[in-house]
């Protein structure tokens, strides 16, 4: 099994381009399902989740291939129906294809997805939105085994809490329906605008009428079209703390600050200095950091895929500081590591009070999910000394080439068998 061996402490300096985004990649790969015209994706990020979403398009007939004008994807004889569980178990994006599946097929066969082990991320909300379009479903030996015996119509639905993932798997689903779709209580992530995008290049006919409610009349034919795919905004936001967390320099290139407001406005609070151009950031890092306190939440928001990372940057900050996980009921996994390193981060439910003003000392560790791991990184990047990084393929699903990014920016870091 692969590890990752660390050497701290070095000022990252240089620059980094940010790699396309995977969660806006994956329920964009979703919906290409729909379409039986080429479809060519341009900008998706090479990581494992990518690759597996991948794998399950081509488990249900879609045709792939890979060019120099990005991954091109055609449906025109996709058939199958049935998304096994070997290909969901590792990431929960697989239940996106019962949306488009139930939409072009009227059925479907889908397992329960898997993924990082930080909640229970149920997808009743999925199923239940689903059931008013018309779809007749029952679980089934971990399968979700759903019909739509007069096709997908639409409706009225308000989701009960938000959702990134049920709302895009009724927005994909009811871009086919017949009539009308008002969805209300929308997430509002810039990937499902990118999603929204996408579908609406493609011949869909989706509109926003407020701020987290959409309106979708469905279409029954779609054109071939190239798309690129925004850029990645967690990863941004983890090489903003980098630099933040070893005081270094680095250009972050291929952004659109603006998505990214809430990660700099926090980072120049906590002391970070910033400066802004159309499509990239410098941003060095301040020997003083601030304490605060931050609470996930939904977009605009501050991303809970961002609360382990930011989590090591107050570990180093002048005093005690406050974390209040909101999204996912199991997200402090990362803290007995950390702890392990020197931190003093004490948990209570939701809640994690961070000590500042932490040296931390190398260690070998243990990652437990994507977001995790790259805290590990983060914390190991400071400490004096080598650190050893354990369970890395949760890294791989997430973040395409971070090794070489790393290095490339000053970080005495490999990857070892």
């Amino acid at each position: 099994m692969q590890k990752l061996e660390v050497f701290g402490a070095n000022k990252l300096k240089g620059q980094i381009k940010i790699s396309g985004s995977k969660n806006a990649s994956l329920p964009i790969l979703a919906a290409t399902l729909l379409s039986n015209k080429k479809i060519t994706l341009k900008n998706l990020p090479k990581v494992r989740d990518i690759e597996t979403m991948l794998s399950l398009l081509k488990s249900l007939g879609s045709k792939i291939k890979l060019s120099k004008n990005g991954t091109i994807i055609e449906n025109s004889n996709q058939n199958k129906k049935f998304a096994s569980y070997s290909l969901v178990k590792t990431m929960r994006a697989g239940i996106l294809v019962l949306g488009p599946l139930l939409s072009k097929h009227k059925s479907a066969k889908v397992s329960l997805p898997g993924g990082c082990a930080i909640g229970t991320r149920p997808v009743d909300i999925h199923l239940k939105a689903l059931s008013k379009l018309g779809v007749e479903y029952k679980i089934d030996h971990g399968y979700v085994i759903a019909n739509a015996p007069k096709g997908l119509e639409g409706n009225k639905i308000k989701f009960p809490k938000i959702s990134v993932g049920a709302t895009e798997n009724l927005i994909i689903a009811a871009s086919f329906a017949k009539g009308t779709t008002i969805l209300s209580n929308c997430a509002i992530e810039p990937e499902i605008k990118d999603l929204v995008n996408f579908l609406n290049k493609m011949g869909c006919n989706i509109k926003w009428i407020s701020k987290r409610k959409i309106k979708i009349f469905g279409v029954k034919k779609v054109k071939e079209i190239s798309y690129p795919v925004m850029f990645d905004r967690i990863e941004a936001g983890t090489y903003l703390i980098a630099a933040a967390v070893t005081k270094g320099n680095l250009k972050i290139t291929n952004i659109i600050p603006e998505i990214i407001k809430t990660e700099i406005n926090l980072l120049k609070k906590l002391g970070s200095k910033i400066i802004i151009k159309k499509n990239e950031l410098q941003i060095l890092g301040n020997k003083k950091i601030k304490n605060t306190k931050i609470k996930t939440a939904p977009y605009p928001g501050f991303p809970t895929d961002l609360q382990a990372q930011i989590m090591v940057l107050l570990c180093k900050a002048n005093k005690n500081s406050v974390i209040r996980e909101d999204i996912f009921e199991n997200r402090f996994m990362h803290v007995a590591e950390l702890n392990r390193m020197g931190a003093k981060i004490l948990t209570n439910g939701n809640k994690a009070i961070v000590e500042g003003n932490i040296n931390f000392a190398p260690a070998e560790l243990m990652a437990t999910d994507l977001r995790a791991s790259v805290s590990l990184i983060l914390a190991a990047l400071t400490a004096k000394g080598k650190s050893i990084i354990n369970r890395i393929y949760h890294l791989d699903r997430g973040y395409e080439n971070i090794e070489k990014k790393l290095k490339k920016v000053g970080a005495k870091i490999r990857r070892i068998n």
